[in-house]
């Protein structure tokens, strides 16, 4: 709206220099003189804009130009043709408005781009003058006529140089030596002649002919040209210069019947066809003074899109066939499906019919086309034939050609020069295209035993259309969810969301510093993988994706990202008498999961699909679900694996597995990983301890060899890993319910005046608090070892202070400051020294948080009287909290302030050790 306003107040400004000159024109018409302040706004005009001003107030244009050569403001207004296109604006200056931003917003409005007509943009400008180049050589049949003028330069005996002009009698007058008539010859014969006569006159001299200059000539462009009317033009103009000369054709003038007349006489006919497409200008022919140019109306017309490599509306001639539009589309595209082109025609009841025509048959080719016709060439298919694909933790992915016995080392022969470092060589797959219903099945290998022994089971033969997919062995997301019900993602998600993160694990390097730097690709084969693994997943998964997962958390070759469409394409081969061949792990593996049923998979390959065995496992016995599935219900039973015997190849239990199988591996009975807790602080010997299940803390802190004299034991701090996450969630709790509450108050409360910035500040503030996950206890009463003891878990951190004989004062007080200790202050004392509260402050609300974390609530009434203003210790902190009337009286003010001191209370007991 901005651009276009902008382009609107430039032609209201030049709209009103015109208004303004006219005004002023008219007054002094009759003068001989126009000022030169007038003559400058004048000049500015674009030359268009000059000449209907000049004839809208009856001014002549040559009294003009007379008054700007003698001012000496400028040359001729018409000196130079420049041509611009139709429709183009000017500025004041008269140069022409380059508004790229609206055009930019205009191709942004366009979504489909609509097929345009053939050439006419070519003819499609409208110049401000026409002066043909006159610096070309003479044809030799151009014919001389008045107005020409000859030059003439005679040398040896007698040297003389003249310019002389054609008269109205078709003749040139040589001083001392007569006239000669040169009228109606052509130059060659106008030259020899003139050089024998001469000769004959003068004796001795030689002589040398050629032309000054040209007449000029007018002409009529008539019919349907853009602008028609008489020109003048340059004796050496031919059709087109007229045509150009008129500004081009219109849009319903013809490019393919352009009359000339002479005489009212057909002189010649011209398709601009032959000179467009076939660069033929033989038939433009020159013109004589008097001719007319006739434009007549467009033919039939039809148009052609798609996989041609010129989609426009082309004007028919009559007998033209479909061999000849495709000459005029510049020919098929290498892409294009010819066999089955659409052409869309009206039938005798004016109702669309639709033909097809074999663009590859010169029989079907031939068939007359007619007017109207719309032809649509389509796209051949971007799948590929006899190829083969690679996918995953290989340096050289891509499609590659496809030869009968060809194997899988025929494409992998080598480990270090062809995969990755990250690659898993355990664990490979082929996806096969079964049918004409691009059913898939899965064939399963060692990449290792089949590069190291091409003649094993493991070096499959491939087949044509075969996806060889690569692992690697990492992953970011834990697949311990996955299972047939929950493993979903979305096409959208995939798709955008592939191709960044792909490109972004190249280009930064950041994947590469993962598998060392031994096998880098370049960026090129970084966009190719890319671009391959998206290509991939939609021809794996039939092009339709349905489902959800988090695509930026997977590793870019990980077991979930490329199995994802494989396993979804599995589910929907499923159906009624045919299982889904999928089967499922969990447990002691590396990937717990779901997988493929590969053909004749058993229990090894199910954990050599999981990435193996963890050192947890318990090989003597694994549990196999499996389901029987009768004609009138589903029943589950297990069998009983000898894990160990299964590895090791015994048919017996290495059992060859079915649809929907589940192995669910055993972890070792009482099987523990190394549980660390570490001590801070005033320990004899503090640092991170590995402890046994059932600790305790006391048996610890005895391990560690007690405290020092220093310890500030009631100040302990004890944080737990759990209790951490615990109020995490607490707090987006609270933070939410703040939300909800301050919403209902701003709609219930008319007297609700809570600026929305303060509000949004304290929820962020809240939101971005780190919890600590501090729990409360009394460290002297478990030393004590009087059954007030905690068992220990993985992560607990117990930090003890040096003793601090200081009280801490925050909140709302006049000064947040502390003080030394002093047996015989209270909470009001150490109040008091802080400068009192402020106006602010809730003083019916006032706690004390011992150094314990433990919070002491007191009376509204005779707090400063009771115990716990009376009885301060040291590390101890008094908070005045904020009245809650300043929150317009939130309920949750409260919790979320008592949360926020805590919290930095306990923060700086930890930071201080």
């Amino acid at each position: 709206m901005i651009i276009h306003t902008k382009r609107y107040l430039k032609k209201f400004s030049s709209a009103l220099t015109i208004a303004f000159l006219a005004l002023t024109f008219s007054a002094q018409a009759f003068s001989a003189q126009v000022s030169e302040a007038q003559i400058e706004q004048f000049k500015k005009l674009p030359p268009s804009q000059q000449q209907a001003l000049a004839k809208s107030m009856g001014i002549d244009m040559d009294a003009i130009q007379a008054q700007l050569s003698s001012s000496g403001s400028g040359s001729k207004l018409q000196e130079n043709t420049i041509n611009y296109p139709r429709g183009t604006e000017f500025d004041q200056q008269g140069n022409p408005i380059q508004d790229d931003e609206a055009d930019k917003e205009d191709e942004d409005f366009e979504q489909v781009e609509e097929l345009k007509p053939f050439g006419y943009d070519v003819f499609a400008n409208a110049p401000q003058t026409f002066a043909p180049t006159m610096d070309i050589a003479i044809p030799a049949d151009y014919m001389v006529a008045p107005g020409d003028k000859i030059s003439i330069q005679v040398f040896g005996k007698e040297s003389n140089e003249l310019e002389l002009e054609v008269n109205r009698e078709g003749q040139i007058v040589f001083p001392k030596h007569g006239p000669f008539s040169v009228s109606g010859l052509s130059f060659a014969e106008m030259k020899k002649l003139l050089i024998t006569k001469i000769k004959e006159k003068i004796i001795g001299v030689d002589v040398v002919i050629g032309m000054a200059s040209l007449r000029s000539m007018r002409i009529f462009v008539l019919g349907d040209a853009y602008k028609p009317g008489p020109y003048n033009l340059s004796s050496l103009s031919s059709i087109t210069h007229a045509i150009f000369a008129a500004g081009g054709i219109s849009d319903i003038g013809s490019l393919r019947n352009i009359q000339l007349k002479r005489a009212g006489k057909l002189i010649k006919t011209l398709d601009l066809y032959d000179l467009l497409i076939h660069g033929d200008s033989s038939q433009d022919v020159l013109l004589q003074s008097g001719d007319v140019v006739f434009i007549a109306p467009v033919g039939g017309t039809i148009s052609i899109e798609g996989e041609v490599r010129r989609p426009a509306i082309y004007e028919l001639t009559k007998g033209e066939s479909f061999a000849d539009v495709a000459t005029m589309s510049g020919g098929l595209l290498p892409s294009a499906y010819a066999k089955s082109t659409i052409i869309e025609r009206y039938n005798t009841s004016n109702l669309r019919s639709v033909i097809n025509i074999d663009f590859t048959n010169s029989g079907q080719l031939a068939i007359k086309a007619q007017a109207g016709d719309a032809i649509r060439v389509m796209k051949a298919a971007d799948m590929f034939t006899e190829s083969v694909t690679i996918i995953g933790a290989i340096t050289r992915p891509g499609k590659y050609q496809w030869q009968q016995g060809q194997k899988v080392t025929d494409l992998l022969p080598k480990v270090n020069s062809h995969l990755l470092v990250s690659a898993d060589l355990n664990y490979s797959l082929i996806i096969r295209q079964v049918d004409a219903a691009r059913n898939i099945e899965v064939l399963q290998f060692e990449l290792a035993k089949a590069i190291a022994t091409p003649e094993s089971s493991d070096n499959i033969a491939l087949q044509a259309n075969d996806k060889i997919l690569v692992f690697s062995q990492e992953t970011k997301l834990s697949e311990s969810n996955i299972n047939l019900d929950t493993l979903a993602y979305t096409q959208e998600e995939l798709f955008s969301k592939e191709q960044q993160l792909a490109k972004d694990k190249f280009k930064t390097k950041q994947f590469w510093s993962k598998y060392g730097h031994s096998n880098k690709l370049t960026e090129e084969e970084a966009d190719e993988t890319a671009r391959l693994i998206n290509q991939s997943i939609v021809q794996m998964s039939g092009g339709e994706v349905e489902e959800e997962v988090n695509i930026k958390e997977l590793a870019l070759f990980s077991r979930q990202r490329l199995l994802l469409p494989i396993i979804q394409k599995l589910k929907r081969q499923g159906g009624s008498g045919q299982a889904i061949q999928l089967v499922e792990v969990d447990g002691s593996v590396k990937f717990p999961g779901v997988y493929p049923l590969a053909i004749n998979a058993r229990v090894d390959d199910l954990i050599l699909a999981a990435g193996g065995l963890d050192e947890s496992a318990y090989l003597a016995r694994a549990e196999l679900t499996r389901n029987e599935v009768s004609s009138q219900f589903v029943s589950k039973h297990s069998l009983s694996v000898d894990l160990g015997a299964a590895l090791q190849g015994k048919e017996k239990d290495n059992i060859l597995l079915q649809s929907k199988d589940r192995l669910n591996i055993h972890q070792i009975p009482a099987w523990s990983e190394n549980h660390v807790v570490e001590l801070r602080g005033e320990f004899v010997f503090p640092g991170k301890y590995t402890i046994r299940r059932g600790e305790s803390l006391s048996d610890l802190i005895t391990k560690a060899g007690g405290f020092t004299r220093f310890a500030h034991q009631e100040g302990s701090v004890f944080t737990r890993i759990k209790l951490q996450e615990l109020e995490q969630q607490n707090l987006f709790k609270l933070a939410g319910d703040l939300r909800i509450e301050m919403a209902s108050k701003s709609l219930s409360d008319k007297n609700y005046s809570q600026s929305y910035t303060e509000v949004q500040t304290m929820l962020n503030d809240l939101t971005k608090l780190q919890p600590v996950g501090r729990l409360v206890l009394n460290l002297p009463k478990i030393i004590e070892k009087n059954k007030y003891d905690i068992l220990m878990e993985d992560g607990d951190v117990l930090y003890v202070p040096t003793l601090k004989n200081s009280i801490n004062v925050i909140g709302q007080v006049q000064v947040t400051s502390s003080h030394i200790y002093d047996a015989n202050l209270t909470a009001e004392d150490y109040l008091s020294q802080s400068g009192g509260s402020k106006k602010r402050a809730d003083e019916d609300r006032i706690y004390i948080i011992s150094a314990n974390g433990s919070i002491k609530m007191m009376e509204s009434g005779n707090w400063f009287a009771s115990d716990a203003g009376s009885n301060m210790k040291p590390g101890d902190t008094v908070v005045v909290p904020l009245d809650s009337e300043y929150m317009n009286n939130l309920t949750l003010w409260t919790s979320a302030t008592t949360i926020m001191y805590n919290t930095a209370v306990a923060i700086a007991a930890i930071s201080g050790i």
